[in-house]
């Protein structure tokens, strides 16, 4: 061939990059053949009761995952809850009509897979690790999927995630950042009384039919944040779409995950559901971006608890609910919040159901103590055509005087003490003896009363600015 010919052949690798590649693929060798793998064991399902799966010849760790395979029927995901001697205590994820006594209980493993050569080798996931791993990524935004991140919207296959597990180690306390920046929530009345913190979980008391749904629509649409996951837990399966469609949006949802878990779903995953919407939120907080999560509800996802706990036996405490239950709370709710050093956030509103429109409900009571403030929703409000129900003197958010300017405190609690006096002499003025000049207070309150009352009322299709609220509140309390 003479030199003129050489000018189009195709320029050979260089010298060196085979023998390297040929290197690394016999280190990834001598790593696989190094691990250990555990011997792949089965055993038998020998009872069903209830919710409950019993399962004989089988020694699995709480949590881990298996599937239950009869003959002539497709297989059931299964939970480990509980254990009692040799006998294996599990929860099932879907339906379990067609199992019988022997059906084979099969711990879901992922063993590695020999390295290919010149192929991109992922690092495999431990054999003994058998929690539950579901995908997370920024393909998951603008979708709705349920608790196993199986698509609802038939938006076709979730491309763009990676299967993560839902088991998390805690943030050490000392080292998150303390809240320090105000969030604009858009809604008038929480910026100007309730001002939240970034950072910062708070709960929606109320009953039902209060507007809680088109609160949580309103601040899924103008809250400043880069990503919205909403938790629809335990609620009826008709309000999924009506949340999506009529309080979300499609410019709400274009920045949200919607992870749905109806009132129809097996308890565990109805839990599940809230567990994975706040391992979704915990994600993109890792990775620098602020996060709205709301969880509607956190009383449906006690009572998930309650279903499993009693189930496996354990003894009901205050008024039916298991001590677990008062467990599980904290932990779901202290996963969200400030991330490490300051990098990235999740902001969490959790609707509490007080069961007739007691407070002192035993979910309710103990939200109040895990959480960063509450936002009781008014019955009373609401029929009379306020909106948003907002009942001011009953709540509070325990971040505001670290995020609010002194003059907004001053004007809040001076708006606080005048909405007081006019409840304490509501009886007094509807019965026509309330006599202007003898309480120079009331007489303020009295005054400001309408004034307040536009403060704190709002359109849902309106946005009320953080800024613009707060010089509203200073201008109605100086009028």
């Amino acid at each position: 061939m003479s030199p003129a010919d050489t000018t189009f052949a195709p320029a050979a690798p260089a010298a060196d990059a085979r023998p390297e590649r040929w290197a690394r693929w016999l280190r990834d060798l001598q790593t696989y053949a190094a691990t250990p793998q555990p011997l792949r064991c089965e055993g038998t399902l020998v009872r069903v009761t209830g919710l409950v799966l019993e399962a004989a010849g089988i020694r699995v760790p709480v949590g881990a995952v298996c599937e239950v395979r009869a003959s002539g029927s497709l297989p059931v995901l299964a939970e480990v809850v509980g254990f009692h001697g040799d006998r294996a205590f599990l929860m099932a994820t879907g339906e379990v009509a067609g199992l019988a006594s022997g059906a084979r209980v099969v711990p879901r493993e992922v063993a590695p897979s020999p390295p290919r050569l010149g192929g991109h080798n992922h690092p495999w996931r431990r054999s003994e690790d058998r929690g539950l791993h579901l995908p997370m990524g920024d393909g998951l935004l603008g979708r709705v999927v349920d608790s196993m991140g199986v698509p609802l919207d038939r938006g076709g296959p979730i491309r763009g995630t990676r299967d993560e597990p839902m088991a998390r180690r805690p943030i050490n306390a000392m080292d998150r950042a303390p809240i320090r920046t105000p969030l604009d929530t858009g809604v008038r009345a929480i910026n100007a009384l309730l001002t939240i913190g970034r950072g910062q979980r708070v709960g929606l008391f109320a009953g039902t039919g209060v507007g809680k749904s088109v609160l949580l629509g309103m601040m899924a649409r103008y809250t400043a944040a880069d990503v919205i996951v909403v938790g629809l837990i335990g609620e009826r399966g008709r309000e999924v779409k009506e949340f999506i469609e009529d309080n979300l949006g499609d410019e709400g949802l274009a920045r949200s995950v919607v992870v749905a878990a109806p009132a129809d779903a097996p308890p565990l995953l109805r839990m599940q559901g809230a567990t994975y919407a706040t391992a979704i939120a915990e994600h993109f907080r890792d990775r620098g971006r602020h996060v709205l999560l709301l969880m509607d509800s956190l009383t449906r996802y006690a009572m998930a608890q309650r279903e499993i706990a009693l189930a496996i036996g354990e003894p009901p405490a205050t008024k039916g609910y298991p001590p677990s239950v008062f467990a599980k709370l904290p932990q779901l709710v202290e996963r969200s919040g400030n991330g490490l050093n300051g990098v990235g956030s999740i902001t969490a509103f959790y609707t509490v159901l007080s069961e007739g429109d007691d407070q002192q409900d035993p979910i309710a009571d103990a939200a109040r103590g895990v959480l960063d403030g509450h936002i009781v929703l008014s019955r009373e409000l609401a029929e009379a055509g306020h909106f948003p129900a907002i009942d001011v003197e009953r709540s509070v958010s325990r971040v505001m005087t670290a995020v609010a300017p002194r003059d907004q405190l001053d004007a809040a609690r001076r708006a606080r003490q005048m909405l007081s006096r006019l409840t304490k002499a509501r009886d007094l003025i509807q019965l026509g003896a309330y006599t202007p000049g003898h309480d120079a207070e009331l007489d303020a309150a009295v005054r400001k009363h309408p004034a307040l009352a536009a403060l704190l009322q709002q359109d849902m299709h309106e946005r009320a600015v953080l800024d613009d609220s707060r010089l509203a509140l200073l201008a109605t309390v100086a009028a």
